[in-house]
C-alpha cells in the first residue's frame, strides 16, 4: 500500500499515505481535493482493507486551520468519510479512547502529528499548517489532555509527519510577525536578503510546542521528508489543485 508507517507496535498503528503516480488521482485521500470523488473513496476503502478495518471505522474532522480539537467515540465511526457533509465539524485535531476507531487527518504541505499515550490508552492525529501552529493548536490540546484527561506529558509518544520544509515555506512579513509572537519560534525562522521573504520551519516550532507542554524530546519522532521536494508528496504550494496525504492512527 502506498503508505508510510510511522508507529506499529501491540497497541497501536500509525503513518501516512503517499502521492503514488500509478494511482487513482495519484492516491489522493481528500474528498475536498481533487475532481474524483470516486477515486478517493476507493483510496481510502484499499487504505482501511490494508490495515484491517473499513470505512466505517474511520473518523475525519471538516479541518478549518483552527485550533479546536474533539474526543470522538466509536458513534461517530464513519463521519465525514463518504460525504464531508457529516464530518466532525471545525475541528483540526481528533483523539479517542477507543479501540478500532481510525482518526484520520488531511495534510499537503501542513504539519500533520500523530499521538497516543502509553497509560492513558488515548491515540490522536493534529493537522497544524501555520495557522493552526500560530494558534497553538497542539499546546492548546495538551492543555486539556493533562489537565481533564489524566495525560502525564512524559507518557506521550509522538511522530510528525512529513511537510512543508523550511527552505520551501516562503511567507511575508505578516506571518513572519504571527511566529514572532509566539515567542519561541526564533531559531526557526530565517530571512531572505535577496528576496525578502522569511523562511519558517513549522515542524520544529510544532515540535518546540510539544516539548514546553512536557513531553519528552526523545519522544518525539520527525519525518523531515519535504511535501514539495519529496516525489512521495502532495503540496499546495507547487500545485493548488493537488490531493492530499491522510496522516492516520488507529488503537487496536
Amino acid at each position: 500500500m502506498n503508505r508510510k508507517t510511522y508507529i506499529d507496535n501491540d497497541s497501536y498503528t500509525a503513518g501516512i499515505t503517499v502521492k503514488d503516480l500509478h494511482t487513482n488521482s495519484h492516491n489522493n485521500l481528500a474528498l475536498h481535493a481533487g475532481s474524483e470523488r470516486a477515486h478517493s473513496l476507493a483510496n481510502r476503502e484499499a487504505l482501511l482493507a490494508s490495515l484491517g478495518y473499513t470505512l466505517d471505522d474511520l473518523v475525519c474532522a471538516n479541518q478549518t486551520h483552527s485550533n479546536h480539537f474533539r474526543e470522538v467515540t466509536r458513534a461517530d465511526g464513519g463521519k465525514g468519510v463518504r460525504t464531508t457533509e457529516d464530518a466532525i465539524p471545525d475541528t483540526d485535531a481528533l483523539y479517542t479512547r477507543e479501540a478500532g476507531l481510525v482518526l484520520g487527518s488531511f495534510t499537503a504541505d501542513c504539519v500533520p502529528v500523530t499521538f497516543y499515550h502509553v497509560t492513558e490508552g488515548l491515540a490522536g492525529t493534529v493537522h497544524s499548517g501555520w495557522q493552526g501552529t500560530v494558534k497553538e493548536l497542539v499546546p492548546r490540546m495538551l492543555v486539556h489532555l493533562t489537565g481533564s484527561e489524566g495525560c502525564a506529558p512524559e507518557g506521550f509518544r509522538v511522530q510528525i509527519g512529513m511537510a512543508l520544509s523550511q527552505e520551501k515555506f516562503e511567507v511575508d512579513e505578516d506571518v513572519y510577525l504571527k511566529f514572532k509572537a509566539l515567542g519561541y519560534a526564533d531559531p526557526f525562522i530565517e530571512f531572505n536578503e535577496a528576496t525578502g521573504k522569511y523562511h519558517i520551519d513549522n515542524q520544529l516550532t510544532v515540535k518546540t510546542q510539544l516539548e514546553r507542554a512536557g513531553v519528552l524530546p526523545e519522544y518525539i519522532e520527525i519525518d523531515r521528508s519535504c511535501t514539495y521536494m519529496s516525489p512521495d508528496g502532495f503540496s499546495y504550494r507547487e500545485d493548488k489543485q493537488c490531493g492530499r496525504h491522510m496522516a492516520y492512527i488507529v488503537k487496536k
